[in-house]
């Protein structure tokens, strides 16, 4: 007969671990998995290995980019003892022996982390001058981790002045801020500072693509573009953004999807905000109106979408200057940003940047926004399109702006007012010699934005008689250069002397002549005489003075 007993206890469950947020799970627990901060991991390598090591270490950057990480890897490297627990400081703790184990844990008696947002008085601070007289129990140093150290009051500081800068040998400090401009410099003096850097949108993308393989989700790549875009060089925000775009995604049909994430975080689809932004070059009112009215049935906001169409103008922008391309584009994108950047000229994407980012504006204090955005994206089609007043200017003396004849009005009703009807000559093409010093330069630009912009500003013309070209340059010219672009634009070999004296005003010069002229013209009329007469506090506000300074 056996002696056991079945109590008929049913087995018990086993407990279930509780979930961990990614931006916890995938804290960095070694240097090298730190994103894109090697200089300050080089610095700490060099420091450790020569036996440099500094008293106190002040950590400062934006949310996110793993300032408190860093203070412990500090921690750990300091104290580290290697699996066989004979090993010394190193920049590449083992993360296996006791040391590392507790403090990756928070639990190692010697390794004190205080929130000084929690903690500001003057008392936090005298614990810790009392403990640091006392040498570590069980660690190699005795290490205090004040996160937000910005926090802390005046007094507090004073108190800790001293002991920061003669601290026993045993004692290490660690701080971290965000915002150092609050830290004062008695303190920023006695700490070896790392400024940590925003972490590259590419760099984040690789982040959550290796994140989403450990999870076993799909993820598109557009979409971990969107999430790095949204976090702003912030690792940690971005992880937190992984982790709602992966509770929000339907796992059964795909994964993490863009279309999914734009809804998320309220972001218009891009290719939408392409399509607005053609519509608003082409001058098509209807179809700027409708994708407003799609956009806004989407449930995206009237901000987001002006934003998207500045992130546009940029992209072509930079695309046009000849910037370093940007790899969470999509391919498509980058194709459209050449084709309007062949197509556009700067002094179009300066104003097209500048009525949105006004249009912005106007949006975040109106108290309709939509109102205000299909107010802003109207004012963007009719306006886009003028012509530079200065260069207006110089069309009517030179007669190529013809005045339109007033036409007959049908009978009951009243004439329109005479209208401007620009007619602006083509460009002549590569091949031909331009007919003036202004006609070249503007060639020059939109092959060579900065040797063109240089010419305008600094260049005073002496003489122009094609293909000689003598000017005087305020600063240093690349005469070479400009040789070699002037004989791919006009297939002629031109010589280009370099003049002793100045010769004309810049053109750059003539234009603020010519919008000083137009200005003083319009306070001289008799009509604006008699109004500031009757109102000597008025002024003449300019809108478009930033296209003429």
């Amino acid at each position: 007969m056996s002696d056991s007993f079945d109590l008929g206890e049913p087995p018990q469950p086993k407990r279930q671990e509780a979930y961990r947020v990614l931006a916890r799970k995938y804290r960095p627990q070694r240097f090298s998995e730190l994103i894109g901060q090697d200089a300050m991991v080089q610095t700490l390598a060099n420091a450790i290995k020569r036996d440099r090591l500094a008293h106190a270490f002040l950590m400062t950057g934006v949310r996110g980019v793993g300032k408190t990480s860093t203070a412990r890897l500090i921690a750990k490297a300091l104290n580290c003892i290697g699996p066989d627990g004979k090993g010394g400081p190193t920049i590449d703790p083992c993360g296996v022996c006791e040391p590392c184990v507790a403090i990756a844990e928070g639990r190692h008696i010697d390794v004190v982390e205080m929130d000084a947002a929690s903690h500001t008085g003057i008392d936090d601070i005298r614990e810790i001058i009392e403990a640091v007289r006392y040498a570590a129990v069980s660690a190699r140093y005795k290490v205090y981790i004040i996160d937000e150290v910005h926090m802390l009051s005046k007094a507090a500081f004073n108190g800790l002045l001293k002991t920061l800068e003669e601290p026993p040998a045993h004692v290490k400090f660690l701080f971290a801020t965000t915002e150092v401009n609050k830290v004062p410099v008695t303190v920023l003096s006695r700490c070896q500072r790392f400024d940590l850097k925003r972490i590259p949108a590419e760099k984040l993308v690789e982040n959550f693509a290796y994140i989403c393989r450990n999870e076993g989700v799909e993820a598109e790549p557009e979409a971990l573009a969107l999430i790095a875009r949204a976090a702003e060089g912030s690792a940690r925000d971005g992880q937190s953004i992984l982790d709602q775009a992966i509770a929000h995604a339907d796992m059964d049909s795909g994964g993490v999807t863009a279309g999914q994430v734009r809804d998320m975080l309220g972001l218009s689809d891009r290719g939408a905000v392409r399509r607005m932004f053609a519509a608003l070059l082409a001058a098509d009112v209807p179809e700027v109106l409708a994708q407003a009215e799609q956009q806004d049935a989407l449930g995206v906001e009237p901000v987001a979408l002006l934003r998207g169409l500045l992130e546009v103008v940029h992209g072509v922008t930079r695309a046009k200057a000849g910037g370093a391309e940007d790899l969470a584009l999509s391919v498509e994108e980058r194709e459209a940003y050449a084709d309007w950047a062949s197509r556009m000229g700067f002094a179009t994407l300066h104003r097209l940047w500048q009525l949105l980012l006004k249009g912005h504006a106007e949006i975040l204090s109106a108290p309709n926004p939509r109102e205000a955005a299909e107010m802003a994206l109207l004012r963007v089609v009719h306006a886009s399109q003028l012509p530079d007043p200065g260069e207006l200017a110089k069309r009517l003396q030179a007669g190529q702006v013809a005045i339109a004849p007033a036409t007959a009005a049908p009978a009951g009703t009243t004439a329109a007012p005479t209208a401007l009807a620009p007619e602006i000559k083509p460009a002549p093409s590569p091949s031909k010699i331009p007919a003036d010093f202004e006609t070249l330069v503007g060639l020059i630009e939109g092959k060579r934005a900065s040797l063109g912009l240089q010419l305008r500003d600094d260049a005073s013309l002496v003489r122009y008689a094609p293909p000689v070209l003598e000017i005087w340059p305020r600063r240093p010219l690349d005469v070479g250069t400009l040789r070699k672009l002037l004989r791919d634009l006009t297939d002629e070999e031109w010589d280009v002397v370099l003049a002793e004296q100045k010769g004309d005003l810049t053109l750059h010069e003539q234009e603020r002549a010519a919008a000083a002229a137009a200005r003083d013209a319009i306070l001289n009329a008799p009509m604006v005489a008699a109004v500031r007469a009757a109102f000597p506090d008025a002024e003449l506000i300019d809108d478009l003075r930033s296209a003429t300074s």
